[in-house]
């Protein structure tokens, strides 16, 4: 195995650093690695993957679970690149356990430092939101906090869908759309036939043949590695993909095609919107689109709900969903002090290199 220095080291790991989302799962899961390798040396040898590629993520999940209250979903393909070369391959593992075990969890510490740092500028552009009232909040400079700084870009197409969901949600909630499932009275022979199944999943019998129930947008929740599928869903039929990043033909391709539905509105950025009707077009999935909503919209709709006409039915409601799901997808801003981190000191370790 060929030797590398601690400046290519570090280098590997500020690279996966930079990469990572807001989360830090991938840098958190070498922070444990390098802790286990320091404080358990018999069992780990860091020049063999196979002797940690398990067992880190369970450790990487235990810490996870305390930082963030949760845990990586991703692919275990996706997680296992992390020992690829072009990540933290063991001959970096190799060089940074070394500097960790001489210099007292150094690495360590600088690994968690970075997490804490990204988590204090999440913290300080999150809290615009939740300390802002409906008459200053401004959706645009919200979203550019994060499209501007390098830290938190990683964690705009979070924002982007909390953004999205909380608007749409809170206007289908208070206009009150209504849904209704009906049957054709020509079809009342099959009803008779199959009425366990019309009463137990369509709600509907030969004296009820109408149901009727709110109209409701859900979301997903989990944006996978890949940025791709849908985001959101309705129980009328549209499924909603957003999209704050370019679409090349390959990802509009695997976007429409892992999406069932066949009525979806796409939003995105203004700038994207002729590249993305242009590429649907292309590939003949144009015809499934049923809107293309832009940033544009979303900056007039939110201007509206919160000072416009009806501002006083809406505001406060839309700035309530849009904070509750912040904190539902980022429950680490809540976090005054995280046990697991204070208990191994890393506050007290010092290196000149490493800081």
């Amino acid at each position: 195995m060929k030797a590398i220095t601690k400046e290519q080291a570090k280098g590997a790991l500020d690279s996966l650093i930079k990469k990572s989302r807001i989360h830090l799962y991938k840098p958190i899961q070498i922070a444990e690695i390098l802790y286990r390798d320091r404080v358990d040396r018999n069992n780990i040898d860091l020049s063999k993957v196979d002797t940690y590629r398990t067992n880190s993520k369970k450790w990487r999940d235990e810490v996870t679970r305390e930082l963030l209250g949760t845990i990586c979903t991703s692919s275990a393909k996706y997680q296992d690149d992390l020992f690829n070369d072009s990540a933290i391959p063991p001959r970096v593992l190799v060089t940074l356990g070394k500097e960790n075990r001489e210099r007292k969890g150094a690495v360590e510490a600088y690994i968690y430092s970075q997490f804490l740092y990204k988590h204090k500028q999440l913290t300080q552009a999150l809290n615009v939101c939740r300390t802002s009232t409906p008459n200053d909040f401004d959706v645009h400079t919200f979203i550019n906090s994060f499209r501007d700084e390098p830290g938190l870009r990683r964690s705009l197409d979070k924002i982007y869908e909390i953004i999205v969901y909380s608007l749409f949600s809170v206007l289908v909630e208070i206009m009150d759309f209504k849904v209704d499932v009906y049957m054709d009275k020509e079809r009342f022979d099959i009803l008779e036939e199959f009425r366990e199944f019309a009463n137990m999943v369509m709600s509907i019998d030969i004296d009820t043949t109408i149901s009727s129930q709110s109209a409701k947008v859900y979301r997903v929740g989990v944006t996978n590695a890949a940025d791709r599928g849908v985001d959101m869903y309705s129980n009328w039929g549209i499924a909603i993909q957003v999209k704050h990043l370019s679409l090349d033909v390959e990802l509009a391709e695997d976007i429409v095609e892992s999406i069932t539905s066949d009525r979806i509105v796409i939003v995105c950025k203004d700038a994207e919107k002729n590249v993305i009707v242009s590429l649907l077009n292309q590939i003949g999935w144009k015809s499934r689109i049923q809107s293309v909503v832009t940033e544009n919209h979303l900056v007039d709709w939110y201007d509206k709900a919160l000072r416009g006409k009806y501002a006083p039915l809406i505001g406060e409601r839309l700035l309530e969903i849009l904070r509750k799901e912040i904190v539902e997808e980022f429950p680490s801003i809540d976090n005054e002090r995280w046990k697991i981190l204070a208990n191994r000191k890393y506050e007290f370790v010092s290196d000149d290199f490493w800081k």
